[in-house]
């Protein structure tokens, strides 16, 4: 009875070795398991080893800064100024870079890199960018254009259009003067201000029968109507010394500078006829 349990013992224990007091992984365990462990712990010091080589020797951590200097703001200042901040600070002016700029003054910084309030390590540059003002560009010659056909000409150019009209005797429509000048230098985006034909102006032709010769003459005058003849007629009674006929006749459109014809009465020169 002795044997026979010791053999059932014997036989328990390679059977569930893992629950006994005896077990021996190199033994016990299988090959590849085995392998595996052993792959697993030589790849965890390999990246030991390359970690504390890159950060150690190949790319080592920068010392520790030293003082560091907050950036003044330069914007709205001239170079000259800017270098003395800078060197205020303990920092330098670096790049200077420049663009056109519609209303900032030519000279002035209009940005820079690093921003204001920033540190930077004392010597660092700071670079700005500096207006060069705004761009200039040459009024085009539009007088004579059709309003339309200007405008397109000078919007096409960066500039500013407004209208005013007049009479004129170029034809309704027709650019007769602009502001500024044709040619002249100006700041973009600057106005042109165009003046626009509305057309001749029109009068009416008054009724001037029965005035005196000075008085039609002086009426018409006035209203921009040029008397061109005057001639003599004979009358009687009370035709003498006024306006008996007159051409263009009394209501008629005309324009400014138009020629009128007149005839006054007179009784001498009915007597020598």
């Amino acid at each position: 009875m002795r044997l026979g349990g010791s053999l059932e013992r014997s036989r328990g224990r390679r059977r569930y070795g893992a629950f006994d007091g005896d077990f021996d992984w190199r033994r016990d365990l299988p090959e590849w398991l085995q392998l595996t462990g052993v792959v697993a712990g030589l790849a965890l010091s390999g990246w030991l080893i390359g970690y504390l080589l890159s950060t150690r020797v190949l790319f080592p951590a920068p010392p520790p800064p030293g003082d560091m200097f907050e950036v003044p703001d330069l914007r709205g200042l001239g170079l000259v100024s800017a270098t003395e901040r800078l060197a205020g600070a303990g920092l330098e002016l670096g790049t200077v870079d420049s663009l056109m700029h519609p209303s900032a003054t030519q000279g002035l910084i209009l940005g820079q890199a690093p921003l204001p309030g920033q540190v930077a390590r004392p010597g660092s540059p700071v670079r700005v960018t500096l207006s060069l003002g705004p761009q200039r560009r040459a009024v085009p010659d539009v007088v004579g254009l059709e309003q339309a056909r200007a405008r397109i000409v000078l919007e096409a150019s960066g500039f500013l259009v407004s209208v005013d009209t007049t009479d004129a005797d170029a034809p309704r429509g027709r650019v007769v003067d602009m502001a500024p000048a044709p040619e002249s230098m100006v700041a973009l985006p600057s106005q042109v201000r165009l003046v626009v034909s509305s057309g001749p102006r029109v009068v009416a032709m008054p009724l001037v029968l029965g005035m005196e010769e000075a008085e039609a003459v002086l009426l018409l005058d006035s209203l921009g109507l040029v008397v061109s003849e005057i001639e003599e007629v004979f009358r009687f009674g009370r035709d003498q010394g006024v306006i008996v006929e007159q051409e263009p006749a009394a209501d008629m459109e005309l324009r400014r500078g138009s020629e009128v014809r007149l005839r006054v009465g007179r009784r001498g020169r009915g007597r020598e006829q």
